[in-house]
């Protein structure tokens, strides 16, 4: 494998016209994880960013909607952009870039913020949810919590994305995106694009180990169910071998029934492309099951942990990345922000 130093270009090619153009960010509030990777990165790496016109961005503004040390966030928000690097992201072939990097984003949001209504913002489950977690441990709610949907739609609109991948959580807010860009095109002249959610088909559904019925997540209080993408091995492999599993000891794909085995089986199949219901009826035992489990983890986690070292070893391949992405962001979103804050009235600078 070269080192990042020998890597023969940090800037993505020309679009092919008709390509789509796709926008998917992730948050730095906590370190990936397989549930990240096998979820959606992978998705990335392997497909998006070879048929379209793929914009990736850390959303580091997003960590702030809530209690955060700025030193974690600066670092979780390299750590991502290593991480997505060290997966298989090219910037030959796609635009990786950090939110904050492109000041479009704030600009258009405050544009939606006036697009959008109270109750809209109130609705969003996201919102309900974290609020109330955040009002029974005592804590404030800050007001960018309630209003991060309309960053998010900002995010997608500024680049007049066609898609965006996104997981079921996420999917209400892609739907307040397409709303707000039309109410927008309609009371104020056609300027952006309406998106479409993709929900991708392929994708793992990766639990907690843990705690089955829940997905596994970055930013969880709780980690022992958690792999981490630079865990070390000895912890994964500890990880999923501690996996709770169901009652009785058959081996059955069955989420309602059996959501441990379930998931286990499901994180094989998704490391060894193989079917979940098909890799049931090889085992007659959970031991061998999470032994095997953990040695497809380990092995699909290999490449990338070793990327990421490589490109830790060169910080300023990385900084030339960002860079070069957001230079070519902003190229992008800034004539469709610049359109829209004509179309909504405000006088253009001298």
């Amino acid at each position: 494998m070269s080192s990042p130093a020998t890597t023969p270009s940090t800037t993505r090619s020309d679009t092919t016209a008709g390509t789509p153009r796709i926008f998917s960010g992730i948050k730095p509030t906590g370190h990936l994880t397989l549930g990240n990777y096998l979820g959606a990165v992978r998705q990335w790496v392997e497909t998006d960013q070879h048929r379209a016109d793929a914009l990736f961005c850390v959303v580091d503004l997003h960590a702030l909607t809530v209690d955060h040390d700025p030193a974690r966030v600066r670092r979780l928000s390299r750590q991502a952009a290593t991480l997505l690097l060290a997966a298989g992201l090219r910037p030959e072939l796609c635009t990786l870039f950090v939110q904050s990097h492109v000041d479009e984003h704030t600009r258009l949001a405050y544009l939606m913020e006036c697009t959008a209504t109270d109750g809209e913002m109130r609705r969003m489950i996201q919102y309900k949810e974290k609020a109330a977690r955040e009002r029974a441990t005592g804590g404030s709610v800050r007001l960018s919590l309630l209003t991060y949907p309309v960053l998010m739609a900002a995010d997608i609109l500024a680049y007049r994305a066609d898609e965006v991948p996104v997981g079921d959580d996420q999917a209400q807010h892609v739907e307040l995106t397409r709303d707000l860009a039309e109410r927008f095109n309609q009371r104020y002249g056609h300027t952006f694009t309406i998106p479409r959610a993709v929900l991708p088909a392929a994708a793992a559904r990766v639990m907690d180990l843990q705690d089955p019925t829940a997905k596994m997540g970055k930013s969880h209080a709780e980690t022992a169910g958690i792999v981490y993408l630079l865990d070390e091995p000895d912890n994964v492999r500890r990880k999923i071998m501690r996996a709770v599993t169901d009652s009785g000891s058959k081996v059955v794909h069955d989420r309602d029934e059996q959501p441990g085995v379930t998931n286990l089986l499901e994180i094989l199949g998704a490391c060894t492309s193989r079917k979940p219901v098909e890799l049931a009826e090889q085992y007659s035992s959970y031991g061998a099951l999470k032994k095997d489990t953990a040695e497809a983890v380990l092995e699909v986690l290999r490449p990338v942990r070793e990327r990421h070292a490589e490109l830790c070893a060169d910080p300023g391949y990385v900084d030339g990345v960002l860079r070069a992405g957001a230079e070519r962001a902003r190229g992008l979103a800034r004539p469709t922000v610049d359109a829209a804050y004509r179309a909504i009235g405000l006088l253009p600078p001298a």
